[in-house]
């Protein structure tokens, strides 16, 4: 497989926005290093979906970080996943768990991470984490130290 087979979105002049939450959307492609560890992270600052109650709109910061095996994730379709939770009713704690999930069930990384920093409605932000490291590996245990270690020292909020 070569750097590109496979994937369809990136370089479309005719993009198509997701309307509604579709994890088809996800294309990856081929690790050339897999050798070594390294982390990739995705900064997502404009990250929305909808309160499934009340249908508001929900606004986040989200951190994806993983450690590739042998598949990563391309940038665009990870956009477009992205943004197909625009109309998506789901809870914060859903969404970070989801997307986590979601990525898991396309790449299966060796570790991978999702924090969502939501701003706050109602005077309350909520910041939920998870994260997820590979069976049988090192990054099991690793998961667990960086999930039982996360936010001990929580940052100040100042209505982000």
């Amino acid at each position: 497989m070569n750097d590109t087979e496979g994937l369809t979105r990136l370089g479309s002049r005719h993009t198509a926005y997701e309307k509604a939450y579709n994890p088809d959307v996800l294309e990856v492609f081929i690790n050339k290093h897999r050798d070594h560890d390294y982390f990739v992270k995705f900064n997502c600052p404009e990250f929305t979906s909808l309160c499934p109650i009340t249908g508001q709109p929900d606004f986040a910061a989200l951190t994806i970080a993983y450690v590739p095996d042998v598949k990563m994730v391309e940038s665009k379709s990870l956009k477009l996943y992205l943004f197909s939770f625009r109309n998506h009713g789901a809870f914060h704690e859903d969404c970070v768990n989801v997307i986590m999930k979601d990525l898991i069930n396309c790449m299966e990384p060796r570790y991978i991470e999702v924090w969502g920093r939501f701003l706050p409605r109602g005077g309350i932000s909520i910041d939920p984490y998870c994260n997820y490291g590979k069976a049988g590996t090192k990054w099991e245990d690793i998961a667990w130290k960086r999930l039982s270690g996360h936010d001990l020292v929580p940052e100040r909020v100042d209505n982000r």
